[in-house]
């Protein structure tokens, strides 16, 4: 914990931060923002001097205003975890001002970044719901649905008979469920514990709190941010194509039992010759993720009947590539102003995949955005996609109806030693961050030597108030939060796995990074 600041120090940093010029603004608002407030918490006595930050309020501009708004709303945050009921002294602090926010409110404007800041502000006091709700609903205000879902959100209370739970980012109006979404957020609420809900419930009001609170740093920043949706992946029909064994065939010399590491046959049915375990196979998803052996076999005969049910099912995989994954970027990688778009990742794959012979493993393939990609450069036939979701992969096969598609873990790769020609792992290592030693050590192993490893991924940002909202985010799939990577660390996993960096870049808090096998 910080030391405490004298009232005199803080008096000469808010008047240092009200007039500085605009290129040293961020540095007295990093000066500012230590003075009271830590990624660890509030500093010592933040409390007793949070009033004169709100005194301050009236003495600045709108774009000093909107980062002392940040500010108190970052205060506000820091004893959530703590007293999610909301009675912590610093928060009560900040809410004192709670009169004098509502004002600036009404008179910010339309998408200013002012307003942004305000909402993010304003959504940490759910004792005042129907009044700051009145007050962000006015015509004046304009705000758009996707804002206001967000502040009802953060200001609701759980209700524990009807829980709303995992549907609310990155805002609750995103989400357009069908019956049978509904009906399968139902049933795995209705399987949690009291407990569970609870927790639950708080890490989805931290992960809305966390996006609106980057959004409007951002935007009192740089003047107004970007949300821009990407297009829906093309699709060959609205059913899965079928492949049979011999898609798979093809790839024989690279594809190995996950249980024997035995060669596997593709007469009529994926089966291990050596431990004569046999792999379900539907739709041109093969299952190597499971699998029975011997009398184990019959209580396995309806999987490849459950895979057809699953993948006819609604994806959510062209709803991730459409607006979760863009949403993603926003907060991984910094990327408010499109400074990269899908075109500028299109074109550096393109550029870098340079693979030697076998086939061309497209790691964690999602629903099949940069398979498609990969397919163009290298053609159908060298391709496999892999990935643990059948949701997703069940978005690529309809897709790309000739591209087979391997369901199994990045951990335990089943394939031979130096049997892949060039692997690709896009926007997916952070998915599983304590493990990411082990997925690129695996890389290394299957891959050949002079093979490319292309690699996107994100490392934490420089700013400690982007990198604490980075880190507030708590997704149903990573409970903890979010982790992302330090560059140097990165390096090191790639070394180790004997791949010899040839290539690094990106903006934001995106990387790039091409790797080579060597021998």
């Amino acid at each position: 914990m910080s030391h405490p600041s004298t009232s005199p120090v803080l008096t000469d940093l808010l008047d240092a931060f009200r007039h500085a010029e605009d290129e040293d603004l961020q540095e007295g608002f990093g000066r500012l923002a230590a003075a009271l407030w830590s990624t660890d918490g509030p500093v010592d006595g933040a409390a007793e001097r949070t009033g004169a930050l709100v005194a301050a309020l009236d003495a600045a501009d709108a774009r000093r205003t909107g980062h002392l708004v940040v500010l108190l709303g970052l205060l506000a945050e820091t004893e959530y975890q703590d007293h999610p009921a909301g009675d912590g002294p610093v928060r009560t602090a900040v809410r004192r001002g709670l009169d004098r926010y509502l004002e600036l409110l009404a008179d910010s404007g339309a998408g200013t970044p002012l307003t942004l800041a305000l909402v993010y502000l304003l959504a940490h006091f759910p004792e005042e719901r129907e009044r700051i709700l009145a007050a962000a609903a006015t015509e004046e205000l304009a705000l758009d649905e996707h804002d206001l879902t967000r502040l009802e959100r953060a200001l609701r209370p759980l209700d524990p008979e009807a829980p709303d739970l995992g549907r609310c980012w990155p805002s609750p109006a995103a989400w357009n469920l069908n019956d049978d979404e509904r009906g399968f957020d139902t049933e795995w609420i209705k399987a949690l514990t009291p407990e569970q809900i609870a927790a639950n419930w708080n890490n989805d009001t931290r992960t809305v709190l966390a996006y609106a609170g980057m959004r409007a740093y951002w935007a009192v920043r740089h003047g107004s941010v970007n949300e821009t949706s990407y297009p829906a992946p093309e699709a060959a029909g609205n059913t899965v194509g079928e492949l049979g064994p011999d898609a798979f065939a093809r790839h024989a010399d690279a594809l190995r039992c996950p249980s024997c590491d035995g060669q596997l046959g593709y007469d009529g049915a994926v089966r291990c010759a050596s431990c004569a375990t046999t792999y379900p196979l539907a739709q041109g998803l093969l299952d190597l993720s499971r699998g029975a052996t011997g009398s184990q076999a019959s209580e396995e005969d309806d999987t490849a009947d459950l895979l057809q049910k699953l993948a006819a099912m609604p994806s959510m995989g062209v709803y991730y590539e459409t607006v979760l994954r863009p949403a993603f970027l926003r907060i991984a990688g910094l990327n408010w102003d499109d400074a990269v778009t899908p075109a500028d990742e299109d074109t550096y794959l393109r550029d870098h995949t340079r693979p030697v012979d076998g086939p061309v493993l497209d790691l964690c393939a999602g629903a099949g955005r940069w398979t498609a990609v990969l397919e163009q450069a290298v053609g159908t036939e060298r391709l496999i996609a892999q990935d643990l979701g059948l949701p997703m992969l069940t978005a690529l096969r309809r897709a790309l109806p000739e591209v087979p598609a391997v369901i199994a873990s990045a951990l335990t790769l089943p394939y031979a030693d130096a049997s892949i020609g060039a692997v690709n792992c896009w926007n997916a290592l952070q998915a599983f961050p304590e493990q990411a030693d082990i997925a690129i050590s695996e890389i290394g192993r299957v891959l050949k030597p002079g093979g490319t490893f292309t690699l996107l991924t994100f490392r934490w940002a420089d700013d400690p108030v982007d990198r604490y909202f980075q880190g507030a985010h708590f997704f149903p799939s990573r409970p903890a939060g979010m982790l992302l990577f330090d560059l140097d660390e990165v390096r090191g996993w790639l070394t180790a796995a004997g791949l010899t960096v040839r290539e690094q870049s990106g903006t934001g808090s995106f990387v790039f990074i091409t790797a080579e096998r060597t021998a």
